[in-house]
């Protein structure tokens, strides 16, 4: 058994983590007696977790010390892991201002929410609360890892890689959108059933159980080894597990002999640069050049759905209603046996009581593993978890013209980065114009004002 360790979480009060990475490592046999500090702004969703780590302590016997802080400061004191997912303002409602703000000025992105110009606003408001977080751990915990699951995902990792000593990793679940797509080409020659309501691989309420169903029963036959920036990889090999055959070329095959609608903007991009890429087209669709033409509407004829802000805001507040029941006691807490921590207890578990874990996909700062991508910058690669850290799986180079494509978004989001740090007009205004959707110099100098102007209490440091 390991020596308890101390795992602050910043954005404790988050639904999803309420249910997925609290219950994880309050499951954890390894982590038993450790120090958990719950930290949000947030006082009623504050509470609303704290009494349920309270309630999950006593029932599953964790013997963790608990504690609830309105602040990370108070927090950070002797901490090994902290795990951030935070998010600034009404998520949603942000988002759709994100979208609505250059439609203004006739520029329609795909998604808004990582690329785009919603994408360089959603990663400034970010960016200053994380790089707040990551000075003070500089003082009170230099040697612990930040686990962020905070999006825009590189443009965070990047920002804390570049400009702090603390390491960091990114950790998203995006991979398991490509596993799924694999399941539904090869569901005949592997027996995977798929429900036929599944018609796509957007974040849509309607889709999530249908996916869900063939991710579980894909991720036990084969191995998929993908690449890339997060929400921006690409499959670089599938394996049959239990005969360790190639399947990339019956995948191709099959890929292409599913209806045209389903993904159709993946199997574009795939039939062109014959390197399949992972995160659906709605993640996929924000960093390509070619998504955002007003006079040929290519998002309609990719069916590039938008994210349901309202839906998503409704299951938020429907979600933490019942992280509320299970606090008080009013609702069973047996669902919480089988949650999934999206890789922060795979993180914790493995460098706190020196384990060998291997890990699908995680963001670390690119010191080769990708060989034909800039020394320094965030990518996502498959890693190993020890008692030393994390460390990255070298891949190899990708095809040229796929490292092209990311060299491009790396551009952006070392310009935005460096703009959102620094309160620097000019480098934020380099950003919008290297970025695939904007094609007007004016045209972007306007977005951007809007934004600074509309976000102000946000950005506080483009207005010194």
């Amino acid at each position: 058994m390991p020596l308890p360790t101390k795992i602050v979480v910043i954005g404790a009060g988050s639904a999803s983590f309420g249910e997925n990475t609290l219950s994880a490592l309050m499951r954890s046999q390894k982590l038993r007696g450790s120090q958990l500090a719950l930290v949000d702004r947030n006082a009623a969703s504050l509470d609303i977790v704290g009494r349920l780590a309270q309630r999950l302590n006593r029932e599953w016997d964790a013997q963790m010390i608990i504690t609830t802080h309105s602040h990370h400061r108070e927090a950070l004191e002797g901490a090994a892991f902290v795990v951030s997912a935070i998010e600034v303002g009404a998520r949603e409602g942000l988002w759709r201002k994100d979208f609505e703000i250059p439609l203004k000025y006739g520029v329609r992105q795909p998604y808004a929410e990582n690329g785009g110009p919603g994408g360089f606003a959603h990663a400034a408001r970010n960016i200053g609360p994380v790089m707040e977080i990551v000075r003070d751990m500089e003082q009170a915990c230099p040697q612990a890892w930040f686990i962020n699951f905070t999006n825009p995902m590189i443009r965070i990792c990047d920002a804390v890689n570049r400009h702090s000593r603390i390491k960091a990793v990114g950790l998203c679940h995006q991979i398991f959108a490509g596993y799924v797509m694999v399941g539904v080409a090869l569901a005949k020659d592997l027996g995977i059933a798929v429900p036929a309501e599944l018609t796509g691989m957007e974040a849509a309420v309607s889709q999530f159980a249908a996916q869900d169903q063939v991710r579980q029963q894909i991720v036990p036959r084969v191995d998929i080894r993908a690449a890339g920036l997060n929400h921006f990889s690409w499959l670089l090999s599938i394996r049959d597990r239990q005969t360790g055959e190639d399947l990339y070329p019956l995948f191709r095959q099959r890929f292409f002999e599913l209806e045209p609608k389903f993904e159709p903007l993946t199997r574009r991009v795939f039939e062109t640069f014959d390197l399949f890429p992972i995160p659906g087209d709605t993640h996929l669709c924000e960093y390509l050049p070619w998504l955002s033409d007003p006079l040929t509407r290519p998002w309609e004829k990719y069916d590039i759905k938008l994210y349901d802000w309202d839906m998503m805001a409704a299951v938020r507040e429907y979600e933490l209603d019942r992280l509320n029941k299970m606090a008080d006691g009013e609702m069973t807490i047996e669902g919480l046996l089988e949650t999934d921590s999206e890789g922060a207890l795979e993180m914790i578990e493995n460098i706190a009581a020196a384990g060998n874990h291997y890990h699908l996909a995680a963001n670390l700062p690119n010191v080769g593993q990708i060989a034909n991508l800039p020394h320094g910058c965030t990518v996502e690669t498959p890693v190993m978890v020890d008692g030393e850290g994390i460390h990255p799986i070298h891949v190899g180079a990708l095809p040229e013209a796929v490292a092209e494509l990311c060299r491009r978004e790396i551009s952006v989001t070392q310009l935005c980065v460096d703009a959102a740090v620094a309160g620097d007009r000019q480098k934020a205004l380099q950003c919008l114009l290297l970025d695939p959707v904007i094609t007007d110099i004016e045209v972007a100098k306007q977005i951007l004002d809007d934004y600074l102007t509309s976000y102000r209490e946000y950005l506080p440091q483009f207005w010194k």
